[in-house]
């Protein structure tokens, strides 16, 4: 393995996982490790799913981690963050299912090649659709012993009559113009609210994450809407599933100029309508106070995201 020091710095490797070639020519996913620091090595792993326009930044997450016995891993997907080339479409792809062999290679590191006996997948907005997705993919394997998903991308943030327009506009183009920009994305209110030079607390590489985002691409929402129906259908994962949302969201607009203390990116009563059809055993925890990205929310909310989290970890997953 290539095995490099990370862009966070001291006690963080970067691990480039060759995945072939694709239209565009090389691919590579990334993956950061960071191991706990006693003497005996843990047997508990945990895997970071990033979501789109996003890569692993937030240190914090992984000291939460390694404090409860954990060593952690984040992967950075192709076409994200650290694994971005300059001949590439940032973030994009054409099927969900594209990114199931960079899972796989990175919980084959984890478990084989690391030796960790308990895993944990984490996924964070499209990384937990993604996740929910792999997790229902590879299910008596043995692979994953939880799942963690922070306000999922279970469906488009639109009313019905827009999201069926935006769907079919992305299925009628993603043939012969795989590539077209769709009027869609994220508003920068959300990213400014966390950046710290702007309304927020956190840094982060704004090459990686801009605060405009880049565009939507027809095939890559195309993608999405087919995992989403795909899970709306029912999943069938086999181990226990937390999904935790915002307790309320809100849509910026000219005249909604606070997008604090609320998911200000997707809908949080969808992830609440939809989480039971994850699989067979789902706790649905909600945050006051909560952010998109739960673990960016400002205190007490973030504190409370850690706790929740804690609880549900020591009463599901297998000890040390």
């Amino acid at each position: 393995m290539d095995v490099t020091d990370d862009v966070l710095g001291p006690g963080y490797e970067a691990i480039e996982l060759p995945m072939g070639r694709d239209a565009e020519g090389d691919v590579v996913a990334t993956l950061v490790r960071r191991r706990g620091a006693g003497a005996d090595p843990s047997r508990r792993a945990v895997l970071y799913l990033h979501g789109f326009v996003d890569y692993f930044f937030q240190r914090h997450l992984a000291d939460f981690y390694v404090d409860l016995g954990f060593d952690f891993y984040a992967l950075d997907l192709r076409k994200y963050g650290r694994s971005l080339r300059p001949h590439q479409t940032p973030n994009y792809i054409e099927s969900l299912s594209d990114y199931f062999p960079e899972i796989g290679e990175a919980v084959r590191i984890v478990r084989d090649v690391d030796g960790h006996d308990t895993l944990l997948l984490n996924g964070h907005s499209t990384g937990g659709l993604i996740a929910a997705l792999w997790a229902d993919r590879v299910k008596g394997k043995g692979l994953v012993d939880g799942l963690f998903l922070n306000s999922p991308f279970l469906e488009l943030a639109e009313p019905l009559v827009m999201r069926k327009a935006g769907a079919g506009l992305a299925r009628a183009l993603r043939s012969r113009f795989p590539k077209a920009k769709l009027p869609a994305g994220v508003s920068e209110r959300y990213p400014r609210s966390i950046h710290r030079e702007h309304e927020g607390e956190w840094d982060f590489d704004l090459a990686w994450k801009p605060l405009i985002g880049f565009p939507v691409r027809a095939a890559w929402l195309a993608a999405v809407r087919r995992g989403q129906l795909r899970l709306h259908k029912g999943l069938d994962v086999d181990v226990p599933v937390l999904v935790m949302a915002s307790a309320r969201s809100v849509r910026p607009t000219r005249k909604v100029l606070d997008v604090t203390g609320a998911d200000a990116v997707l809908d949080v009563e969808h992830m609440a309508r939809y989480a039971p059809r994850i699989g067979r055993h789902v706790t649905l925890v909600r945050i006051e106070g909560g952010l998109h990205d739960l673990v960016l929310s400002a205190e007490p909310a973030r504190t409370l995201v850690f706790e929740e989290l804690t609880r549900w970890t020591n009463g599901y997953l297998p000890g040390r």
